[in-house]
């Protein structure tokens, strides 16, 4: 399956550090080589970079290493395909504009009949299951509200419609509208918080430290959601199937669908 990488963060925030062990991944220490991308936000909108290649081999990949992009919300994946072929339109995060917000999803893992669920008025690009999903989550969202809603009324729809789509397969999933960032655990993906002390941390897949007492202030709290533990030094949080983060500012709300509670 692919891997995920996501940040929501209270102040702009350089992703680099994580963005370079998920490169890694796409096809050097790992072997998800079919495509990569990552957004970043600022304000209602984002910057989105694509490549439908492998991200360990790629010279914009490093570049955007080198580059401090700061940001509040992140949302990054390395493509091992399984549906839809390898190319640019498949290469996630997609993206979409709804209520005057650009969305963003990333998903990994294989959900049975999705194409079969109706669509309203967002179509695919592509041809994979990932956005058939994310076209069918934000066509019910546009249908059940005229307007954008309240964060927490928000949290609750994409909870629920999260936990449909978890009935058909493995989604593990991260989707923005610019103000919160959504998980959907469906296999596996964890979490940790980085907030005052800080510390040092040092990646799995490549000989990086950075210390980030050195980077920070005190009023910081960053919240990296991924895959697979990114470093090895940092306590890093499992979830549980099903489960729904809603993340802030970096400050995490535990959900879960109304079908699982």
């Amino acid at each position: 399956m692919c891997e995920l990488l996501g940040m929501s963060a209270n102040v702009p925030t350089d992703i680099r550090f994580s963005f370079a062990g998920l490169a890694r991944r796409g096809g050097e220490t790992g072997p998800h080589a079919d495509g990569w991308g990552i957004s970043f936000y600022d304000g209602r909108t984002c910057r989105s970079f694509h490549e439908p290649e492998p991200s360990a081999r790629s010279q914009l990949a490093r570049l955007l290493r080198d580059m401090p992009i700061k940001s509040r919300i992140v949302v990054a994946h390395v493509r091992k395909a399984n549906r839809g072929r390898v190319s640019l339109e498949n290469t996630h995060p997609f993206s979409r504009e709804l209520w005057g917000r650009r969305w963003t999803f990333a998903h990994n893992g294989q959900l049975k009949g999705v194409k079969r669920l109706p669509l309203g008025g967002f179509m695919p690009i592509g041809s994979t299951d990932s956005e058939h999903a994310f076209c069918w989550m934000l066509g019910r969202l546009q249908a059940r509200f005229r307007a954008l809603p309240r964060p927490e009324t928000l949290d609750r729809a994409v909870a629920d419609l999260a936990g449909e789509l978890h009935a058909l397969g493995v989604f593990n999933m991260l989707l923005t509208d610019s103000r919160t960032l959504y998980a959907h655990c469906g296999k596996r993906l964890c979490y940790l918080t980085r907030r005052a002390p800080f510390g040092k941390a040092t990646l799995i897949d490549e000989d990086w430290q950075v210390d980030f007492a050195e980077e920070t202030t005190e009023h910081d709290v960053v919240t990296v959601i991924a895959t697979q533990a990114l470093t090895r030094d940092e306590c890093w949080t499992d979830l549980a199937r099903g489960d729904v983060l809603t993340l802030r500012d970096g400050a995490i709300r535990l959900l879960r669908p109304a079908n699982l509670a």
